[in-house]
């Protein structure tokens, strides 16, 4: 019994011993995973101290830093008003409505107009109030004008606080950019000059408590959990402002709570811990994303105004500001083009806020979901319009500038284009070139057209196809194709610069005529295949006579023709060949523009320009791109040669045009054909626009088009509605006109048959006279010199 009790005693203790041990464990267990716990929670505050710190660093280099890459925007030139210009009411009111103005009955606030028309008169009055706009030499400002246009012309420029106006400036029109590799363009607007009702009704409906959170509301988030719990849905976000604006300017939109939620709300903090309410605030406008335009986002509510109604901000109406605010939602969504009554009912409901929130009242609210979106139609909302223009642009600028900063620093460049003149440019292809060729039973012809200012060498419009709105090959600067005719007139010029060998009425042979070149005979022939004997020079340009030029050509030399287009402005080469001499050589529609306006300029070679100034973001001036003159030719050579043109316009090739222009308006001009018809060139000038149609296909080939018959008819549909002036008419000091006689360049009188009156310069008068031969005389050699000189 005894030792049955020890062993039991000893079970016991053995049994006690092993509870102490496993106690004993147990403990240190628990004591080591408590310390596990401590290191694990001392290291995840570590980690989430370091990604704090890393958070806050990049919140704060980014929103300290250029928050943007902003793109450079370009502008037309703005449209200048004064007494006496030369004004179309139907095309100023196109541009009024492009730069976003409105016809109203009464103008109280900028961008508004009243139209006035004059009971019995062609008088046309507008009562303007303009914007005004931050040019590159002064701040135009916002004022009221009357302006009366009657006879194609300015009559009055009248300040209504009083006064005349000596000029006034309108805003120029946005016609492009060049936008960052994210594509996201915006106009960055303070918070001070925002509407104040657009700030309030973001307020109340996209973050009512924005002023009293600091980053992130818990209630708004508890409150939107609910309402989506119960909907069973995601109806509505608990997103404060701060954090919408996390999540577009420095995250994605990906849903992981890891990924983004929880970066959101530390970096929403973050924001509120360094930046003022203001700097949030005025940063969320400038970033939201309000809607696309092909490639390019719209950001901010700035040009969010601008994309869908074509106005400042400052201008929007109640329902219209509603509608940007609505579109926070979900811009693609909400889209008024695809879906406007989808947007129309959001607009309502933003409207619905702001009467709850006490911002408009009962009758504003009733007036403002009755009006329609009020939208731009979606092809007027793109910026790019004028792409043939923009790719010359962009050419010209990277001669100074790197494609990062046109794409970067916010610059504004102020170009040459004048939106009336592109627009009628267009208007002129669209209509004639479609019509010529159905009436010649033809198709597939492409077009370029360019129009210069005369003297300042400005590009007014480009068109690189047929269609103006094609961004690809560019026509007018990069085809090549022989000019033909256009030639012509500077084999002209190199023999009125031999005064005492040459005038207009000097006689030059049209027989046929060859000459050897390459090893082969060339032998021109005239298009109507007639010879025309002895011709004086003057008409052998205004018929564009082959034979003839191709005779007074060689014996000028080939190498002065050359010279003398060299001179004129081209940059390439002349080959010297007698084919040279019609116009065998290829030019772009740019490079016949720019020697054409040196005849135009009375002479003076000026580069052709497509831009005016440049300034950084900040408005300060970085390059000016002045007016460049060289007198290269007379003026009184030029004079003479100007009048021949002229005279190609009245009488010869060119003067189908006058079957539209007004018989008042004097203009000079060219008409040029290659072989086979395969280019349709005219090149012809006003004294103030000088245009170079090119129409012709692509792969070279014939088509039924004439210079006369092709290009001039849409070259005179364009110059027939432009305001535009004639050439003067009084010849420069030492030129003065006189009657020569038409068949041996003599001086004649007045009413001796073949007389012709001809400018003259004065230094190389013909020493002898033509025997006068009165029309009705019966000299039997009367009708022979009747058909000569007719």
């Amino acid at each position: 019994m005894t030792k049955r009790r020890v062993s039991t005693s000893r079970s016991s203790s053995s049994r006690s011993n092993k509870g102490r041990a496993k106690s004993s464990s147990r403990r240190t267990t628990w004591a080591l995973a408590r310390i596990w716990i401590v290191y694990g929670l001392l290291l995840l505050v570590a980690l989430l101290g370091v990604w704090t710190l890393y958070l806050d660093s990049v919140v704060r280099s980014k929103f300290e830093g250029k928050k943007w890459s902003l793109p450079a925007r370009v502008y037309a030139r703005p449209l200048e008003l004064y007494l006496g210009q030369s004004l179309s009411p139907v095309l100023f009111e196109q541009e009024l409505r492009a730069l976003g103005y409105r016809f109203e009955g009464n103008i109280n606030a900028p961008g508004q107009v009243v139209k006035k028309v004059s009971a019995g008169s062609n008088e046309v009055t507008y009562h303007i109030h303009s914007r005004g706009f931050n040019f590159w030499d002064k701040t135009e400002p916002a004022q009221k004008f009357m302006l009366r246009v009657a006879n194609g012309s300015v009559q009055g420029l009248i300040n209504l606080a009083g006064g005349d106006l000596p000029l006034v400036r309108l805003e120029p029109e946005e016609i492009g950019g060049f936008y960052p590799a994210d594509k996201e363009d915006r106009l960055l607007v303070r918070l001070a000059d925002l509407p104040p009702l657009l700030g309030e009704t973001l307020l109340a409906v996209e973050d009512k408590h924005f002023l009293d959170h600091r980053g992130v509301s818990p209630l708004a988030i508890l409150r939107a959990a609910w309402v989506n719990t119960t909907s069973g849905g995601v109806v509505q976000g608990g997103s404060t402002i701060t954090q919408q604006l996390v999540k577009n300017f420095y995250l994605t939109n990906e849903q992981s709570l890891l990924r983004r939620k929880i970066p959101e709300a530390i970096m929403a903090i973050l924001l509120e811990v360094h930046y003022s309410k203001s700097e949030i605030l005025e940063t969320y406008i400038n970033e939201v994303f309000l809607g696309q335009s092909g490639a390019r986002s719209i950001n901010g509510f700035a040009l969010g105004a601008q994309h869908y109604f074509r106005k400042p901000l400052r201008e929007l109406d109640t329902h219209e500001l509603a509608l940007l605010v609505g579109l926070v939602k979900g811009a693609s969504y909400y889209n008024p083009w695809r879906n406007p009554e989808r947007a129309k009912a959001r607009r309502n409901v933003v409207l619905g806020v702001m009467h709850q929130e006490g911002l408009i009242d009962a009758a504003q609210l009733k007036r403002a979901q009755a009006a329609p979106l009020g939208i731009v139609a979606e092809g007027e909302s793109r910026t790019t319009t004028y792409p043939a223009f923009m790719e010359l642009v962009k050419r010209q600028l990277n001669q100074d500038y790197n494609e990062e900063d046109l794409r970067s620093e916010g610059l504004r460049i102020f170009t040459s284009l004048s939106p009336m003149v592109q627009r009628q440019a267009e208007r002129a292809m669209q209509a004639r070139l479609p019509e010529l060729e159905k009436r010649f039973k033809t198709k597939n012809v492409q077009a370029s057209m360019v129009v210069t200012s005369v003297g300042g060498g400005e590009i007014l419009a480009l068109l690189g196809d047929r269609n103006p709105r094609f961004v690809g090959f560019n026509r007018a600067l990069d085809a090549k194709r022989q000019i033909g005719s256009l030639m012509k007139p500077f084999v002209f010029l190199a023999a009125l610069e031999q005064p005492q060998k040459y005038h207009l009425a000097t006689t030059v042979s049209d027989d046929p005529v060859s000459y050897k070149s390459g090893g082969k005979w060339w032998a021109p022939q005239n298009a109507d295949k007639q010879n025309h004997g002895d011709i004086p020079l003057y008409k052998a340009l205004a018929f564009s006579y082959n034979q003839a030029t191709a005779r007074l050509g060689m014996t000028l030399g080939l190498d002065t023709v050359a010279q003398v287009v060299k001179r004129a402005g081209y940059a390439g080469d002349v080959p010297a060949l007698p084919a040279m001499l019609l116009g065998s050589v290829e030019m772009s529609p740019l490079e016949v523009a720019g020697i054409y306006h040196t005849l135009a300029a009375e002479g003076v070679y000026t580069p052709l320009n497509a831009i005016r100034e440049v300034l950084a973001a900040d408005g300060k001036p970085l390059k000016r791109y002045p007016l460049q003159l060289e007198q290269r030719f007379d003026t009184e050579t030029i004079f003479q040669l100007q009048y021949a043109m002229q005279r190609t316009m009245r009488e010869g090739t060119g003067r189908s045009a006058y079957n539209q222009l007004p018989a008042s308006l004097e203009v000079a001009g060219k008409t040029g054909t290659t072989n086979e018809q395969r280019d349709s060139w005219f090149a012809g000038y006003s004294g103030e626009h000088l245009a170079v149609v090119w129409l012709g296909r692509d792969d070279n080939s014939a088509t039924p088009l004439s210079g006369a018959g092709g290009a001039l008819q849409v070259w005179t549909e364009f110059m027939k509605q432009l305001p535009s002036q004639s050439l003067p008419q009084e010849p420069p000091p030492g030129v003065s006109f006189d009657w020569l006689d038409g068949a041996s360049g003599k001086l004649s009188a007045e009413g001796c048959i073949g007389a012709v009156w001809l400018p003259l310069r004065d230094d190389a008068r013909p020493q002898e006279s033509a025997s006068c031969l009165l029309p009705n005389s019966n000299n039997p050699v009367k009708n022979f010199w009747q058909r000569l000189v007719n």
